[in-house]
């Protein structure tokens, strides 16, 4: 049995599923559909191992529906094409029996690519599921993401992860014949990182770095010293994706450009998408920089949008210009914790009713109702501005922005003081 272990392991119904049970529990979506026999053409996006594939096969099983697959990686518009022609004659338009179309990697489809699938998704010749690790509001286009229910799979629980290590002791049939005992999981749980494919690929290859006839006592610190050598270096579709792409964020933020753009090279080494650095680039360039450079923002939009045009080999280098630029620019998170403390604000305190004064007045009715009443207009007074209250009066007073310590904010903080007075006294 050459099989890997994830392989022999992988449910065939949802009873068997592990996890994801918003999707699949009693009331999870996925339940609901199969129970009424009406499969919506979807979306399955997550990270890595997280089941994605086998829920495409759980649904088409379930729904015992045909079922076809295509990757990504390989297949082209010709593939697709045929694909379709053979789904058209194997099922009825709009029946519950519309043969299922599995795309996995669906993120890395053209636009070209895409585009010969909508007719068919929305004439209903196949039923399509996708699955993505990147956010399909970058990766997809419209048309096809408009026709589609997206559902977001999430990284194992540390209770799934331990499930899945107790299915294969006691289900599966090489595993039975070993004396296993798991008397510690921590180990294999952390180097995980939530990937339930990559846990079961590293207990088959403890498991099977001993003698067969051996007694086997899997514990933290033999599960470091097995694994730590066998760890592949780079693996954009999983394995250290996650770590690197972390240590590379954080080595910006840490100001640090050599770790910074080391990291950078590992990541183009092993081929990752460049889109999705860049994209990263231009979320820290808000989190972890913000108002203390706002410039760092429009260096990395701009980066994001040139290497979208030129691609790799080039597109290295403006990365590189990016990465330092970010790496030596002044922090500051205060944008970030603001909008953070802000949104919890709304969730404690509800729906509150905007100010009169600060409604918008355009029937004359509003205006009766006091809509628009003591506006006071900024640009009417000195300096353009005056001291009003915008928030409502349950929250009045409340400060969620507090600028950081740094030049830029600095001198916010002196402009907000100067205009504010004692209420907004940073």
């Amino acid at each position: 049995m050459n099989e890997p272990l994830a392989e022999r392991l992988r449910p065939q119904t949802l009873s068997d599923y592990i996890s994801q049970s918003h999707l699949v529990g009693k009331t999870g979506v996925l339940t609901q559909q199969l129970n009424q026999g009406v499969i919506a053409s979807m979306i399955f996006w997550g990270p890595p191992g997280t089941g994605k594939t086998t829920l495409a096969n759980i649904v088409a099983n379930e729904s015992k529906r045909p079922f076809y697959t295509l990757s990504a990686i390989n297949s082209g518009v010709k593939d697709i094409r045929e694909v379709i022609d053979k789904a058209k004659q194997s099922g009825g338009l709009f029946t519950t029996k519309n043969p299922i179309l599995f795309i996995d990697e669906i993120h890395r489809f053209s636009k070209s690519q895409q585009d010969s699938l909508l007719q068919a998704v929305e004439k209903g010749w196949v039923t399509l599921i996708g699955a993505t690790t990147e956010n399909p509001s970058f990766e997809v286009i419209p048309a096809l993401l408009s026709r589609c229910q997206v559902y977001v799979l999430n990284s194992f629980t540390k209770d799934d992860l331990e499930a899945l290590l107790n299915r294969a002791l006691e289900e599966d049939a090489l595993f039975k014949e070993r004396n296993i005992e798991l008397k510690e999981t921590e180990a294999l749980i952390r180097l995980s990182g939530g990937d339930g494919r990559k846990l079961l690929n590293l207990f088959e290859l403890i498991v099977t770095s001993f003698d067969k006839n051996e007694a086997i006592v899997i514990t933290n610190d033999m599960v470091s010293q097995r694994v730590q050598n066998n760890i592949v270096r780079y693996d954009k579709s999983g394995e250290q994706h996650y770590d690197i792409i972390s240590a590379f964020i954080k080595s910006i933020r840490g100001s640090d450009p050599n770790a910074a753009v080391y990291w950078l090279a590992r990541m183009i080494e092993g081929g990752e998408d460049v889109k999705f650095i860049a994209r990263r680039l231009l979320i820290l360039a808000s989190e972890d920089i913000g108002n203390a450079n706002p410039t760092a923002l429009v260096i990395a939009n701009n980066a994001f949008q040139a290497v979208s045009v030129i691609g790799y080999p080039e597109s290295r280098i403006i990365l590189s210009q990016c990465v330092t630029y970010l790496a030596t620019s002044p922090k500051s998170n205060a944008a970030y914790e603001a909008i953070g403390r802000a949104q919890q604000l709304v969730k404690e305190t509800g729906d509150l009713s905007v100010p009169l004064s600060v409604r918008n007045a355009p029937t004359k009715l509003m205006k009766e109702l006091g809509y628009g009443d003591n506006y006071q207009y900024a640009h009417n007074y000195d300096n353009n501005f005056v001291a009003h209250e915008f928030l409502p009066e349950d929250i009045k007073n409340t400060k969620l922005y507090n600028p950081g310590n740094n030049a830029r904010e600095n001198a916010q903080r002196e402009f907000l003081k100067t205009r504010w007075k004692d209420k907004y006294d940073y």
